[in-house]
């Protein structure tokens, strides 16, 4: 239930703090008073989009909060809109997203405004009426799961199809590639090495010639400068044993000789090494134009990129088979869905149609006991062969004034009158199934007077013996009837512009209120005492 409502700078609304007891509310007032604005107000918490021109003084924010009981446990809701347009919102004073106060705040109140009954052509609000009274909540769960599991899975399906008719079409040109890379045998880094050697052969043989002059100025078979040195290390020994010093320099020549001598073996082998061949150096050329080539066609900049191509075909050739693989599985996945989906749709029709003959005659008693004694009222339920998120069922309601010979589809043929009292029918019948503790009724008695005015609120009256009834109502035969009265009404505000308020009435003041619905601005002393009458009976 609604326990408390503040609205800070909602409209005509400058600062409002009420408090709501459980059972029926009835709130009055003049036409223009304002008493939309409190619906409107509730609406915020209900998710409804804001905008700025609901804020009356653009230097503060509008703030609308509700706190509710429910089974137990406090609810907190609030919205708070910036003269910047920027909305905020919170659940028991935590930041809180629109869908989540939309969820919660659906499973609390429920607003019938002016036009719900429009919500008779809405094919979802008739089986959920339906479905509240086959009991069919779980039922139509694992039918939503059935039901978007196979759509997503046939989405899955559509994509890895189309996935794999591309790779169809490619398949050849990309196996292709692929076998031309892979006999290309391509490693990173190997032009740069086949650069290095193509240099080398291009200049083989200056290369060798270089090395064996090197070798012949240090080595010749009569006098080479390994031996003069071994000679001239000879002589110096000898002296050694006579002056200081010469030992290092007998040491110094000594590794000099070593050292020559190792050059000269490395020259002999560089120079071995060195091949002076055409038929090598055309070979590597070859070899780079290969991989140039390929670097053009596949628009790479190196052959790294030529190799990590090569892997990526080889993996998308393997991908392409574990989609062949995946797609059966997928398939058979999705005739499982469907197969449950069927199953559980089926099992949701029986049901339905079950509950619809019950709901036939419940809703024909409730709307004949709303002064239309030859009323008839049917509902029929119909396999459509369709599937949508409610299942493969269409419902109809048809409504007759005058018995059953002119029956027709609710909404097409009842008057506006007649709309009210169905859909008050409706919403009674709804709340014996349903644990939402609040409700609104916002001028449901529209088009209806006198009697059925009378009896309108008697039905509202029982409700509100189960739940929180708010009735926003003109007729004083509802406004009389036993609950707590509030008066919506228009003051002047300190700057002298208008504002709206509500209090709450006492007895006298009630008396007062409904004799001003009776009569008009121009009270009567008839007035006032036919006011008495309805609340005391």
């Amino acid at each position: 239930m609604l326990k408390r409502l503040y609205i800070s700078n909602f409209v005509l609304i400058d600062s409002l703090d009420m408090e709501f007891p459980d059972g029926l509310i009835i709130i009055t007032g003049e036409t223009g008073a304002g008493k939309s604005i409190l619906l409107g107000a509730l609406s915020l918490l209900l998710g409804r989009k804001a905008d700025t021109s609901v804020i009356s003084d653009k230097s503060r924010n509008c703030v609308v909060e509700g706190e509710f009981a429910v089974g137990g446990r406090e609810y907190i809701l609030r919205r708070v809109l910036s003269p910047s347009g920027r909305s905020r919102t919170f659940v028991n004073d935590e930041p809180a997203s629109l869908s989540q106060l939309s969820e919660i705040s659906g499973r609390i109140i429920d607003i019938h405004a002016q036009h719900s009954q429009l919500l008779l052509k809405d094919k979802g609000f008739r089986l959920s009426v339906i479905d509240l009274l086959a009991d069919n909540g779980v039922l139509l769960s694992r039918y939503n799961e059935a039901y978007t599991s196979y759509r997503k899975t046939l989405d899955s399906i559509s994509g890895l199809e189309s996935a794999l008719a591309r790779a169809e079409s490619e398949a050849d040109y990309r196996a292709f590639q692929l076998s031309q890379l892979e006999e290309a045998s391509i490693t990173d880094g190997e032009l740069a090495r086949l650069e290095v050697l193509q240099k080398e052969l291009v200049n083989a043989e200056g290369i060798k010639n270089g090395l064996y002059s090197a070798l012949a100025a240090l080595s010749s078979d009569e006098d080479s400068v390994v031996q003069r040195l071994k000679a001239a290390q000879s002589s110096v020994s000898r002296s050694v044993p006579y002056k200081d010093g010469l030992s290092s320099l007998v040491s110094r020549m000594e590794s000099c000789r070593i050292e020559i001598a190792d050059i000269e073996q490395e020259l002999e082998r560089a120079a071995a090494g060195v091949e002076v061949s055409p038929e090598r150096l055309a070979e590597v050329e070859e070899r780079m134009s290969l991989i140039y080539t390929l670097m053009r066609k596949h628009g790479c900049s190196s052959e790294k990129e030529l190799c990590a191509l090569r892997d990526s075909l080889s993996e998308s050739a393997d991908r392409t088979a574990e989609d062949v693989r995946n797609l059966a599985a997928l398939r058979k996945k999705a005739a499982g869905y469907e197969a449950e989906r069927d199953s559980l749709a089926a099992e949701l029709s029986q049901r339905r149609k079950k509950a619809a003959v019950s709901l036939s005659g419940r809703m024909q008693e409730l709307i004949r006991g709303l002064g239309m004694p030859d009323a008839c009222f049917d509902v029929k339920v119909t396999e459509t062969g369709q599937f949508t998120q409610f299942g493969s069922d269409d419902a109809d309601f048809y409504f007759s004034a005058d018995g059953p010979r002119r029956m027709g589809e609710a909404d097409k043929v009842a008057s506006g009158g007649e709309l009210s009292r169905i859909m008050l029918a409706l919403k009674g019948l709804m709340a014996q199934y349903t644990s939402m503790p609040t409700m609104i009724f916002d001028e449901i008695d529209t088009g209806v007077s006198g009697s059925i005015a009378d009896r309108m609120g008697d039905m509202i009256g029982k409700m509100g013996q189960d739940m929180q009834i708010f009735a926003i109502t003109h007729l004083p035969q509802i406004a009389s009837k036993k609950g707590t009265h509030y008066l919506v009404y228009k003051e002047t505000g300190k700057d002298g512009s208008p504002v709206t308020s509500i209090r709450k009435l006492d007895y006298e003041g009630r008396i007062m209120e409904i004799a001003r619905m009776l009569s008009g601005s121009s009270l009567t002393d008839a007035a006032v005492e036919n006011a008495r009458t309805l609340i005391e009976n």
